[in-house]
Order: C-alpha cells, then sequence, then structure tokens
C-alpha cells in the first residue's frame, strides 16, 4: 500500500498539532477568548468544583443551550485539565445566557451563585 505524502505528514506530526487541525477555526477563536468552554466559565467566575462537578455543570449549559437554541452548541477538541487526554466538549460565547442558566439550574452552581448575589446585594 502506497502512504500518500499527505497521510504520512499527519502521521508523523504530534497529537496537539492534529487536534488543532480538527478544531479548525475554533482553535484560533478559543485562543482569543472569542468562544468560551464551560470550565473556563468558571474559573473566570472563581468557582473550584471537582471535574465531576464541572462536567455536570456543563450538561445543565448544554441542556440550557438546546432548550433555548433548538440544536445542540459547537464542540471543539481541548485536552483536560488534569490528566492531559483530549476531548471534545461543547464551546459558548463568552456572554451566552445557557452559561448563566446553568449555574442557576445545577444544584452545586447554585448556592455559590446566589450567596454571590447576597454578598453583591450587601
Amino acid at each position: 500500500m502506497r502512504v500518500t505524502a499527505k497521510l504520512r505528514t499527519a502521521r508523523d506530526t504530534n497529537r496537539a498539532t492534529q487536534y488543532a487541525t480538527l478544531n479548525g477555526r475554533y482553535q484560533a477563536m478559543l485562543q482569543r477568548g472569542e468562544i468560551t468552554r464551560t470550565g473556563d466559565h468558571l474559573d473566570r467566575l472563581g468557582i473550584q468544583l471537582p471535574d465531576g462537578q464541572q462536567s455536570w455543570y456543563g450538561r445543565h449549559v448544554a441542556k440550557a443551550h438546546r432548550t433555548t437554541t433548538g440544536h445542540d452548541a459547537p464542540r471543539a477538541w481541548v485536552q483536560h485539565r488534569t490528566t492531559g487526554r483530549w476531548i471534545a466538549v461543547h464551546v459558548y460565547a463568552p456572554d451566552a445566557p445557557a452559561l448563566t442558566a446553568g449555574l442557576w439550574s445545577y444544584k452545586a452552581t447554585r448556592a455559590v451563585v446566589t450567596a454571590a448575589d447576597l454578598t453583591e446585594a450587601a
């Protein structure tokens, strides 16, 4: 079997390059901050959750987005923050209403948001 130059080049690149290529335009948008992951959104708000709870928050955000728009959010390939494995995650505009809706609908973040709202009001 003959291996073409393109396949040989793809085979010889590292995984980060391969996944960045799969991401296409999303890779640059993530780096510029035009789109965000749910974990990055929590970090910006100063909310620290274990990995398992972060993924549940992401599910609540995805459900809110699906309910509002009627379709799934785009997905991008990123490295998991603790394991380093490549995973596909939904990405959203930084001001997407689904991010806030997810905070209110998920029990673990609802308490944090409610406490933050109470301290801001005081």
